[in-house]
């Protein structure tokens, strides 16, 4: 008797890995030579630096800290600073990449930045967490600022964190600069509707895509791995809307409900308890079931490389919107592809975050602070623009909507350094 075992995959594909994939495919289907590929594959900045933290008992600890500038070319860099205990230097870099795609999609004028702590922000206080963020700060100092580099908050940050970045670096100019970073609080300079806007914008952008697809948005089952900054508006808005929430995880577990939960008790439940895991009404799931789920709408805004080709062919979502970066990877895209799966890319999707930085970054320039409704209207303008502009680019070219995006982004950013020359 022979034993049958199972297909033996190749190792996943690194973030940076995807990144590079992605920008090769826009580079050949654009015919741009390997000079100009080189320079937009490659990051015109990187530093990396040492973190010491005198932790409140005594003990001396140290971190590795990066922060990568992308591209320049249309713009100051922009990105956000993650602390987690896996970040490292490819990560960061792919991560500035895609904030480069993301700002020339959404036609801001950013070029893409990106920076981290290989620290877990859960085992430490506040205060040693502040001692990290000014030290980090004032060694990337040298590189940062309100027309070089604006950093906002990612995983594992908010907007204090940005408040002591602000500071740090305002007490080092010795005036306050509040365009120094985004995602602050409103007190110090912060705008209106920026806590919620990535999540708004991957509602917009959800909301477009059934519809784009036939799908009645009334009643649509949807699940959404992540409950953080992101994933809990990204499923309260979208109930709001009327879709039916089936689903939620984050990294301790998930829970379902096929009738659907009720998310704002669920997110009264996770701040009091710290996870969805043992939310009454609903049956416990794992975390990689619940990407396997029937689904409308699947949404993706926890970590990246959750979809790959180890489980792209379990995935039955009719739409996916990617609220994380670089949630799906390029074996996973042919998979969902070939499936006629819709998949909404990162760098359209989750970039309501980055256009409303983009708005608080003018308004601390102008010292005019807008309302709520208008940061909330220019946001869906420019979200719902964008969606036009990629699916009628997908569709006049038979691309998917991540080959149409890149593209569009690649091309725009290619421009710019045309324009600009090489220096000297």
């Amino acid at each position: 008797m022979s034993l049958v075992t199972a297909p033996v995959l190749a190792p996943l594909a690194t973030p940076l890995e995807d990144a590079h994939a992605q920008l090769s495919d826009a580079i050949g289907f654009l015919g741009y030579p390997d000079g100009l590929h080189q320079m937009l594959a490659t990051p015109r900045r990187e530093l990396t630096v040492s973190v010491p933290l005198r932790t409140d008992s005594g003990e001396t600890r140290l971190f590795r800290g990066y922060r990568v500038q992308h591209n320049f070319s249309r713009g100051p860099a922009k990105g956000g600073l993650r602390y987690a205990p896996g970040v490292d230097l490819d990560e960061v870099r792919a991560l500035a990449m895609w904030m480069t795609w993301k700002c020339a999609l959404i036609d801001v004028p950013y070029g893409g930045a990106k920076g981290g702590v290989a620290i877990d922000p859960r085992q430490f206080s506040i205060a040693e967490l502040e001692r990290v963020t000014r030290r980090y700060t004032s060694e990337i100092l040298p590189i940062i600022g309100p027309e070089r580099d604006i950093p906002a908050p990612d995983v594992g940050t908010d907007e204090q964190t940005m408040a002591w970045m602000m500071d740090t670096y305002s007490v080092s100019t010795g005036y306050t600069v509040p365009g120094i970073v985004t995602g602050k609080p409103i007190a110090l300079g912060g705008s209106q509707g920026r806590a919620s806007a990535t999540s708004r914008g991957v509602t917009h952008i959800a909301l477009a895509a059934l519809q784009h697809r036939g799908i009645r948005v009334e009643g649509a089952r949807a699940a959404v791995q992540g409950f953080g900054k992101v994933g809990r508006d990204a499923a309260l808005f979208p109930s709001q809307a009327g879709l039916r929430v089936v689903a939620v995880g984050d990294q301790y577990g998930a829970v379902h409900n096929k009738s659907g939960l009720d998310v704002e008790r669920l997110a009264a439940y996770v701040a009091e308890t710290g996870s969805v895991v043992g939310f009454a009404d609903a049956d416990a799931l794992g975390g990689d079931e619940l990407l396997e789920l029937d689904l409308d709408l699947l949404v993706p805004a926890a970590v990246e490389g959750v979809l790959h080709e180890g489980n792209a062919h379990r995935v039955s979502a009719s739409v996916i919107v990617e609220g994380a970066n670089g949630p799906t990877s390029p074996a996973a895209d042919r998979v969902f592809r070939a499936n006629d799966q819709l998949v909404v890319p990162d760098i359209l999707a989750n970039a309501g975050g980055v256009v409303v930085s983009y708005f608080e970054w003018v308004q601390a320039n102008q010292a005019y602070w807008w309302k709520a409704d208008e940061v909330e209207t220019r946001l869906a303008d420019r979200m719902r623009g964008a969606w036009e502009q990629v699916v009628a680019y997908a569709e006049a070219r038979d691309l998917s909507l991540r080959e149409a995006a890149t593209v569009l982004a690649v091309e725009r950013v290619a421009e710019a350094h045309r324009l600009r020359g090489l220096y000297p």
